[in-house]
């Protein structure tokens, strides 16, 4: 059986939401396409400081420019704080801010929220009522602080992706191991405008169930995409979860094969289905491939495709692009200049590959990648790199144009295949989790560094 990229095994995905120092963990980021801005058709650009730095997720701002959340140990109150940075419309750097207590704290989802300030999820061991807790951030425009929470019980439990939903309210998506049927499940967690808790969900087997990603629905409800080992034909299958606006049970899907399959990032898409990326190794031409999932609105499977090289290839990021195709960021071993570059790939509506692109240098250095596009077809991802900027690892702020050039990157022949089958699946339902409001510390700090002349 083929080796699946080790950070991917479920448990050890599991494990890697629980950061140690120098640890970067994956999340599902905000998928929207967004105006047009700044004089640059490209650029490759890296912010941090001595130490390691890196990012989670990316949004443009309603002013044009961009914000990106993830951690850093070079600044910050504790062992790792999550780490907010500000850019203008060009990429200048225009304040950063730093949030945490005297452990750890990392940043897995960005939004804007409605008021024009922002609002941040994912875990925290400085504050809470277990070893772990999802940690909810909120923050004005100017990034003051205004409000953290953290949920979750004895044990761990992780924050993996934030909405806001349509009643100004905010929903996360995640994972708990101290509530639930199994070793870990999903765990959903709806909170009102102000950061009060409204209710929790968990979702699972026997065995391990993750939540990776969130959207709300059309319908008012939202879909979940993650990983499950409860339920699956193989290792690990790809795992969707469809919830109505209580968080009452609708369905659930599972795609994979005889190996490992993730889901990563999951958006719904213009015609009312579902397109997820991961990661497989039952499928493709190499030791892992990205793959790409399209159900239809009830769930039922209409096309998979792989896409990758001989090596590990996988799919982090996934948005739809204006013109009804597909972009996903992951990261590749397969090609590149280093032994983990960023990974672009562009699908047209039916998932035929269009393009694929490299970023990166020798000393690369990817664990989680976001992806946007903007008004005029340009792609703009945040990341983490290794081999440029001011520390070990830093922040990695890359813009390509509509045809996914950039001084930084390559362009890739991938192979493209497909495989998965679709079942269904029922969970367990129950629920659980206590809310605390601490006083976090915050800071700033950063340098930025352009790659490209």
């Amino acid at each position: 059986m083929k080796t699946l990229l080790k950070p991917l095994s479920l448990a050890l995905f599991v494990a890697a939401t629980l950061p140690a120092q120098s640890a970067y963990i994956r999340n599902s980021p905000p998928s929207d396409t967004v105006p047009a801005t700044g004089s640059s058709p490209h650029f490759c650009k890296a912010i941090g400081g001595k130490n390691d730095d890196g990012g989670k997720s990316l949004i443009q701002t309603s002013d044009g420019g961009y914000a990106i959340a993830g951690g850093t140990t070079s600044f910050g109150a504790g062992i790792l704080d999550v780490y907010f940075v500000r850019l203008d419309a060009y990429g200048n750097l225009q304040w950063t801010k730093t949030i945490g207590g005297p452990e750890s704290e990392e940043a897995s989802s960005l939004i804007q929220t409605s008021d024009g300030g922002y609002a941040i999820a994912g875990i925290t061991q400085s504050f809470g009522a277990g070893e772990w807790d999802v940690y909810v951030v909120k923050l004005d425009a100017n990034g003051n602080l205004q409000w953290t929470k953290t949920i979750g019980g004895p044990d761990f439990d992780v924050g993996n992706s934030l909405i806001q939903t349509s009643d100004g309210g905010y929903a996360i998506a995640g994972s708990t191991r101290s509530f639930g049927a199994g070793e870990w499940d999903v765990y959903v967690v709806k909170l009102d405008a102000h950061g009060n808790l409204q209710w929790t969900k968990t979702l699972g087997g026997k065995k391990e169930d993750i939540g990776t990603s969130l959207t709300q629905t059309f319908d008012g409800g939202y879909a979940i995409a993650g990983a499950t080992k409860s339920f699956s034909a193989g290792e690990d299958d790809v795992y969707v979860v469809k919830l109505d606006a209580n968080g009452n049970l609708q369905w659930t899907k599972t795609i994979g094969g005889p190996g490992n399959e993730m889901g990563f990032s999951l958006i719904q898409t213009s015609d009312g289905g579902y397109a997820i990326t991961g990661a497989t190794n039952s499928f493709g031409a190499g030791k892992g491939d990205v793959y790409v999932v399209k159900l239809d609105a009830s769930g039922n499977l209409q096309w998979t495709k792989t896409i990758g090289g001989k090596e590990e290839d996988v799919g982090f990021s996934l948005i739809q692009t204006s013109d009804g195709g597909y972009a996903i960021a992951g990261l590749t071993t397969s090609f590149g200049a280093g032994k983990d570059d960023v990974y672009v790939v562009k699908l047209d509506a039916n998932g035929k590959s269009q393009w694929t692109k490299t970023i990166g240098a020798k000393n690369g250095y990817l664990i989680k990648s976001s992806i946007i596009q903007a008004s005029d077809g340009s792609y703009f991802i945040a990341g983490t790199t290794r081999s440029f900027g001011a520390g070990g690892t830093d922040v990695y702020f890359i813009k390509l144009d509509k045809n996914g050039n950039a001084c930084c990157a390559v362009s890739q022949t991938s192979r493209v295949g497909s495989g998965g089958r679709l079942r269904s699946a029922t969970p367990s339902i129950g629920s659980g989790g206590a809310l605390t409001a601490p006083t976090s510390s915050t800071s700033s700090g950063g340098t930025l560094t352009n790659q490209c002349p």
